[in-house]
């Protein structure tokens, strides 16, 4: 019988802790390995000598197989010599196969019968292990321990999937990545939640749709000619090279204009991405590709025989409003969108003016009407229920489309290369070479800023040669004298 003051009392019972490396099977399987030795009191000493003398029994393995480091085992076990319990945590041990990983062993390499995985742990690389499985799986991988303590694992990749000198390289590069302070793991998972630009770009779409006026082109832009392109790459894929040889390719095929386009759409994605938070868009592929130079502006301007022409074949189109519409984009220089959603209830009869509440520059301005404008407005017939001025008979709304008709009646007039937005143009060197100074051209035609409106100082030639004939006959006055 046990007294009070036998040592055996004062050890603590058994507490189960789990450990990276063991767990409630390690103790377990520790439990089956008795070999059915007596139990029975047993003083703390006795435990230790009998601990002893069991280990020194035992039989070293050969060389030829995996050598095991003991670990703490996380329930405890029992003396093998007298299955005694060992309750002194230095006492307590697990065993965690160590082996110089190579070809050949982990090739033969099997998981333990009774065991659902066992990870054989490489001596040379450490944290490099081959995890192998009952089902006869085998996976390459690394453990480290992060800064604040816990526990990665890296998946290197399967044994069927890679050869052991690329798994051995791998880990090696992961190992010297972790001593110099990175985070596989962490890089990995940024990777992972990097988006890729279709997602990104479907954002910048809805984002476009919540301020711009006609965000249809942005979306077209992106859908035509980035999505195709660059849809399938995570944002941190996309290179400034490539898109600048991308670019230089589109050049031989597309307009310089649309070209510009497609590097600034490109570009303000990146940006939005970035002011969003978004993993990938910190860099922007497009910052340092220059703007490519170019003159896209068409000049093309009617002349007065011209435009009588055009007018001609628009009142002959099928579509009842063309005429009216080309007489009054002439005579006001309007952009195509503001006339065609003009209401009859910004136009003042009375004043002779014109009110439009919403232009491309943001700003409203009012459009002074010239009586022949007033003709023209006055013939057009008002739709019951409709508000706009020129809109369709058939929908009661503005037109969103009038290149056939247009397309028609200015091959017609002769003039093939004629764009809707010239007739803008045209209203301009009208008023340019009627002596009307630039400034006024400019609040007329509602320009942000007079550098606009210079685009038409060269126009003035009527006004310009009479300039010019003034000054050669005062010369020649002075010749007589």
């Amino acid at each position: 019988m046990r007294t009070s003051t036998d040592p055996s009392n004062l050890l603590p019972p058994p507490t189960p802790v789990r450990t990276a490396w063991g767990g409630e099977g390690a103790a377990k399987r520790g439990g089956r390995r008795r070999r059915g030795l007596a139990s029975g009191p047993t003083s703390a000493l006795g435990a230790d000598s009998c601990a002893q003398d069991a280990a020194s029994a035992q039989p070293r393995p050969p060389l030829n197989q995996t050598r095991r480091d003991t670990v703490p085992d996380p329930l405890g076990a029992s003396c093998r010599a007298c299955a005694a319990p060992i309750n002194s945590l230095s006492q307590r041990k697990t065993t965690m196969p160590k082996r110089k990983l190579d070809a050949a062993f982990c090739h033969a390499a099997t998981c333990p019968k009774g065991k659902s995985k066992e990870t054989y742990w490489d001596t040379q690389i450490k944290g490099f292990v081959l995890e192998t499985r009952e089902t006869g799986g085998k996976t390459y991988c690394l453990r480290y321990m992060e800064l604040n303590g816990r526990q990665r694992q890296i998946k290197i990749g399967g044994f069927t999937d890679i050869t052991f000198a690329q798994a051995k390289t791998k880990a090696q590069a992961l190992r010297s990545e972790v001593v110099l302070g990175g985070d596989p793991y962490q890089a990995r998972a940024k990777k992972r939640s990097t988006p890729t630009y279709a997602q990104l770009a479907q954002q910048h779409i809805d984002h476009a749709k919540t301020y711009q006026k006609t965000p249809a082109n942005t979306e077209a832009v992106i859908r035509t000619h980035l999505l195709p392109r660059w849809g399938r790459y995570r944002l941190d894929e996309i290179k400034q090279q490539a898109v600048a040889a991308w670019l230089a390719e589109k050049r031989k095929t597309l307009a310089p204009a649309t070209v510009e386009k497609l590097r600034v759409t490109l570009g303000r994605s990146y940006n939005l991405g970035r002011q969003w938070g978004i993993s990938g868009a910190e860099v922007n592929p497009v910052q340092g590709i220059p703007r490519f130079k170019f003159d896209n502006a068409r000049e093309r301007y009617l002349t007065a025989d011209e435009a009588q022409r055009l007018i001609l074949h628009a009142h002959e189109s099928t579509n009842e409003r063309l005429g009216a519409i080309v007489e009054l984009l002439l005579l006001t220089g309007a952009r195509k969108t503001e006339l065609l959603t003009a209401k009859w209830e910004h136009v003042d009869l009375e004043r002779r003016s014109w009110f439009i509440p919403d232009t491309k520059t943001g700003k409203a301005r009012h459009v002074p009407l010239s009586a022949m404008a007033m003709q023209v407005i006055e013939t057009l017939p008002r739709i019951a229920g409709c508000p706009y001025m020129l809109a369709n008979p058939q929908t009661k709304k503005p037109y969103t489309d009038l290149k056939h008709p247009f397309d028609t009646a200015r091959r017609k007039a002769g003039l093939p290369n004629l764009r809707i937005h010239d007739l803008r143009h045209s209203a301009a060197s009208f008023m340019v070479n009627a002596g009307i100074d630039l400034l006024a051209i400019g609040k007329v035609l509602g320009h942000a800023d007079y550098q606009s409106t210079m685009r038409y100082s060269h126009l003035a030639n009527d006004t310009l040669r009479a300039a010019v004939e003034a000054g050669a006959k005062k010369m020649r006055v002075g010749e007589g004298q």
